[in-house]
């Protein structure tokens, strides 16, 4: 247990790390170089030069828009408000249409059911699909990735997700999402193939309907 909880706390600060990575690397370079764009104009603008001046801030405001959308793709991430507003099927949608867009990929998504499971698991879900989405952009990328949800004859829930980037091998790979499933009191199988991975999250009953 000890181990575990070491595990998942270490899974949590590594989070945390990818975070403050992307934010120092993406959205704050970013807006870093915009703040010297306007300097530039504003300097262009004291020197009379308006045309160098527009197309100047012209291009500030195409990098400010795509700033904005980098932090409203981390902002859904970390807690999609669909989710919280319209239910648990319109936000996989929307993590499937959003992930399909941004990496140009196939996502196949089936929802059939799982508007039952308890606001909880739900919750605990979303961020493990979305995990487990992520890390197959990571090895791949993939062309498709594949969604399903079902019923287990206990009353359970199982969903997969498969894909055809390379196949992922390395059990240490899945440890942060494992621990996740476990502490709903779940199971997580993968399986590699040739052309790609299948994960399964198995999860009880009694856990499905929290």
């Amino acid at each position: 247990m000890e181990d575990r909880v070491e595990r998942l706390i270490a899974a949590e600060q590594d989070e945390r790390r990818r975070i403050a990575l992307f934010l120092h690397d993406g959205p704050v370079q970013q807006l870093s170089g915009i703040a010297l764009m306007l300097d530039a104009a504003q300097h262009s603008i004291a020197e009379g030069k308006a045309d160098e001046a527009r197309e100047i801030i012209a291009k500030a405001l195409s990098r400010h828009r795509a700033t904005i959308r980098e932090l409203r793709d981390l902002s859904f991430a970390l807690e999609p408000v669909i989710l919280r507003d319209q239910g648990f099927a319109p936000a996989l949608h929307a993590l499937a249409a959003q992930v399909g867009e941004t990496h140009s990929l196939r996502v196949d998504l089936s929802t059939d059911g799982v508007e039952e499971l308890g606001e909880s698991v739900q919750v605990a879900l979303y961020t493990i699909i979305r995990e487990l989405i992520e890390q197959s952009v990571r090895r791949g990328p993939p062309t498709r990735i594949a969604i399903e949800f079902e019923r287990t004859a206990d009353g359970g829930v199982a969903v997969s997700v498969v894909d055809d980037a390379d196949p992922e091998r390395r059990r240490r790979s899945f440890e942060a999402i494992e621990e996740r499933v476990h502490q709903l009191h779940g199971d997580i199988t993968v399986a590699a193939r040739d052309a790609g991975t299948d994960i399964r999250v198995t999860l009880p009953a009694y856990t499905a309907q929290r």
